[in-house]
This record gives C-alpha cells, structure tokens and sequence, in this order.
C-alpha cells in the first residue's frame, strides 16, 4: 500500500511543480491544464506497466520528469530506458 502511496504523492507534487513553473512562464490556462492532464496520464502509465510481471521501472525524479513532461511516449522512454539499466 505504501508503494501507491508513493505514486500518488509524487504524481502530485510533480502536477504542482509543472503548474507554477508554467504560470511563472505566462502560459494560459488551457495550456496548464493541457500539462497537467499529460503528466497524469504519464504517471499513471507508468504505474501501469509496473503491473506487469517483469517489468520495473523505478520512480525517480528522472522518470517522474520524462513522463509529466511527454505523457504516454515518455513513459515508453523510461521503459525502453529501463531494460537497459
């Protein structure tokens, strides 16, 4: 349990950091929210495929950042990423 735990706490901070950086930045509204729901479906991904028998990709700050930033295709990078590590 304290694994999702986990999850959900760092989905959370990470939604926060990339909202005030993109306010500090003037984007619109509608450009934070476009971040904030990619950075959700990145993370959730993510814990997705840590489901799978075989696979694990740890949660760090790196992963954290490539998934919130690029969504579905950055959660695929840190999969591809982890098989080599």
């Amino acid at each position: 349990m304290s694994e999702i735990l986990q999850y959900i706490l760092i989905a959370i901070v990470a939604v926060v950091v990339l909202a005030i950086v993109l306010k500090l930045f003037k984007f619109g509204f509608k450009t934070i929210i476009k971040f904030v729901i990619n950075a959700a479906i990145g993370i959730g991904v993510i814990f997705l495929l840590n489901l799978i028998p075989g696979v694990q990709i740890p949660i760090v700050w790196w992963t954290g950042l490539l998934s919130g930033l690029f969504g579905i295709p950055g959660a695929i990078i840190a999969l591809i990423i982890s098989f080599f590590i």
